[in-house]
C-alpha cells in the first residue's frame, strides 16, 4: 500500500461524485479522476512503459496534470515534472539526464519538448530509445484516453521507490534531480493535510504549478488524500486569483510573497468577497512582516508561513494555529523532522547564533539523481545541508536570515539581504524588493537594492527618480547598521521571476 496513488483510488471509492478538480467551468470527480488514470495507465502500457521507468510532464495546472500524474504513480513508474517555459536545450537535457522514454507535453510547449526529444536519445541497455511526446490537450489525445480500457488497480511498491525526480533550479550549476520516495511524498502530504486542516470539501487554490514540490504536495496531493477540491489557475494573475476566491468559494489560499503582494496591490482587492478563506500558507521564498500584517488586515485570515524545499518534499517547518507566532518566523520542525542549525564543520550552534539549517527526517530525499557525488556534499552525514542560514529564538522557534549564497561581505562584515529587504517592504512606495551585492574594489562587495514600485509612485521625469532612489537610500540607512544600508538603489518596472513567482537575484543585472 505504500504506492502515492492509493491515496486516489481510497477517496474516489469514498467519494466518486466530490469535484476533485475545476478549471473555470470544466469538473472533474473523484471518480472520473480514478477512472481518467486508469485509462492513462492503459496508454502507458501501450508504450512499454514499465515499473521504475521516467515519464515526463510538461504542462501548466490543467485537469490533464492530474489524472497523467496518477496514471504515472499507478503503474510504478516515476514522474519527472518540468517547467513548461523550458526551452528545447533545457528540455533536452532533463530527458538525457533522467532517462525518459516518455514525454506528456501541453501544446504550448509542443515544439520546444519534440526538439528536445530528438535530441536527446536516451540510454537504455543496449539500444537508445527515441523519446515518444503526447500532446496532452489535443482532441487525439483525449479520444484515445476516452477510448482506452481502464486498468484498475495500483501497482504495489515500497516505500523507499521512487515517486517523482525533481529537478532543482539550477541556481550553482546545472539542474540536479532530486529523488524523492513514495513515502517522502505520502508523509508530507500527510503533514500538509494537518497542519493546514485540510478537510473533504474544501476548495484550495491551485495557482502554485504542480510542478514544482509546494503545489504538488500542498495543493494536489493533500486533495486527493482529503477529498477536497482544488481550483485551478494555470498562469497566475492576481485579478483572476480574486475572482476564483470569490467565485468558487476558496477556503484554503497557498501561495508565494510575490502572489499576495500582487494581489493586495489589485484595485480589485477592494470589493472582492474575501470571507470564505479561513487560512493561507505562504512558502518559497522569505515573506515580508509588512506584507503578513497587511494581508491578515484585509483579508481577516491568519497567514501563515512555512519553510521548505523541493529535496524536502518539501515542509520541514511551519507556523501553527493557535500556537506561539512571530512575524517573521517560519515555526517549529514538522512532526517525524529534526532541524539543526550547524557551523561550516557541521557542531550544532547555540541557541541565537547564526548557522545553516540542517534537516533529517521522513521528508528528506533519497539523493539527486544519478549523482552520488553531489549527494554525499549535500547529505554528508544523514543530514541534509540546505544553503539557508537561521536562527532558533529563546521559544524554539525559527528564523532565516538568508541564503547561505546570498550573503554580502561588505568590508569584512556580514550583510544578510532579507534583514535589508524587510526594511525597504516598510517604505510607502516600494512594491517588491531585491537586495544584491556587486564587486566593488574598496570594500570587496557593495550593497545594492533593487526596487520595483507600487502604483501611482512611478517618477515623473529622471530627476524625480534620483530623488526617489535618494529618499529610499536614506529611510534605510537610518533603520540600519552603518555598514548594512544600501549605498545605490535602481528603481525598475517589476523584478525577474520563477515560475512560482519567487524573484530571481542571479537574474538581476545592474
Amino acid at each position: 500500500m505504500s504506492n502515492l496513488a492509493n491515496n486516489l483510488v481510497a477517496t474516489a471509492t469514498r467519494s466518486p461524485a466530490a469535484v476533485a478538480i475545476k478549471l473555470d467551468d470544466v469538473e472533474v470527480t473523484f471518480g472520473a479522476l480514478e477512472v481518467l488514470s486508469q485509462k492513462v495507465a492503459t496508454l502507458l502500457a501501450g508504450h512499454g512503459v514499465r515499473r521504475g521507468d521516467r515519464v515526463v510532464l510538461i504542462m501548466p495546472n490543467i485537469p490533464q496534470m492530474a489524472f497523467v500524474y496518477y496514471g504515472i504513480l499507478r503503474v510504478g513508474a516515476v514522474v519527472v515534472p518540468l517547467n513548461p517555459l523550458l526551452k528545447g536545450r533545457e528540455v533536452a537535457y532533463h530527458l538525457t539526464d533522467s532517462g525518459a522514454r516518455l514525454v506528456f507535453a501541453w501544446e504550448g510547449i509542443i515544439a520546444e519538448a519534440q526538439s528536445g526529444a530528438e535530441a536527446s536519445g536516451t540510454e537504455r541497455g543496449d539500444e537508445v530509445t527515441v523519446v515518444t511526446v503526447v500532446t496532452v490537450d489535443s482532441g487525439a489525445f483525449m479520444q484515445s484516453v476516452s477510448a482506452a480500457e481502464p486498468t484498475p488497480g495500483v501497482v504495489d511498491l515500497d516505500g523507499e521507490d521512487t515517486a517523482v525526480v525533481l529537478y532543482t533550479s539550477g541556481t550553482t550549476g546545472r539542474p540536479k534531480g532530486a529523488t524523492l520516495s513514495h513515502t517522502n511524498l505520502s508523509r508530507n502530504t500527510e503533514i500538509s493535510r494537518d497542519l493546514m486542516g485540510t478537510a473533504e470539501g474544501e476548495v484550495l487554490f491551485g495557482g502554485l504549478p504542480f510542478f514544482h514540490i509546494f503545489g504538488q504536495t500542498c495543493a494536489l496531493n493533500a486533495a486527493v488524500l482529503t477529498g477536497a477540491t482544488v481550483t485551478l489557475l494555470p498562469r497566475f494573475e492576481p485579478g483572476k486569483a480574486l475572482e476564483i476566491i470569490a467565485r468558487d468559494r476558496v477556503t484554503i489560499f497557498e501561495g508565494v510573497p510575490t502572489m499576495y503582494i500582487a494581489m493586495l496591490r489589485h484595485p480589485a482587492v477592494q470589493d472582492t468577497d474575501l470571507s470564505s478563506v479561513r487560512v493561507a500558507v505562504s512558502g518559497g521564498s522569505a515573506l515580508p512582516v509588512e506584507v503578513l500584517h497587511e494581508f491578515e488586515r484585509v483579508f481577516k485570515a491568519d497567514l501563515l508561513e512555512g519553510y521548505g524545499l523541493s529535496e524536502t518534499s518539501p515542509i520541514v517547518s511551519f507556523n501553527r494555529v493557535g500556537a506561539l507566532r512571530k512575524p517573521g518566523s517560519i515555526g517549529t520542525p514538522v512532526e517525524g523532522v529534526d532541524v539543526r542549525i550547524i557551523d561550516p564543520d557541521g557542531a550544532e550552534l547555540p541557541q541565537g547564533e547564526v548557522g545553516e539549517i540542517a534537516v533529517r527526517g521522513h521528508c528528506v530525499m533519497k539523493g539527486y539523481w544519478k549523482n552520488p557525488d553531489a549527494t554525499s556534499a549535500a547529505i554528508p552525514d544523514g543530514w541534509f545541508r540546505t544553503g539557508d542560514l537561521a536562527r532558533v529564538d529563546e521559544d524554539g522557534l525559527l528564523f532565516i536570515v538568508d541564503r547561505k549564497k546570498d550573503v554580502i561581505l561588505r568590508g569584512g562584515y556580514n550583510v544578510y539581504p532579507r534583514e535589508i529587504e524587510e526594511v525597504l517592504y516598510e517604505h510607502p512606495a516600494v512594491a517588491e524588493a531585491a537586495v544584491i551585492g556587486v564587486p566593488d574594489p574598496l570594500h570587496g562587495e557593495e550593497i545594492v537594492a533593487v526596487i520595483g514600485l507600487k502604483a501611482g509612485y512611478a517618477p515623473a521625469d529622471d530627476a524625480a527618480k534620483e530623488t526617489l532612489a535618494a529618499e529610499i537610500v536614506e529611510f534605510t540607512r537610518e533603520r540600519v547598521a552603518a555598514y548594512k544600508y544600501p549605498r545605490r538603489v535602481v528603481l525598475v518596472d517589476a523584478l525577474p521571476k520563477g515560475p512560482t513567482g519567487k524573484i530571481l537575484k542571479r537574474e538581476i543585472s545592474v
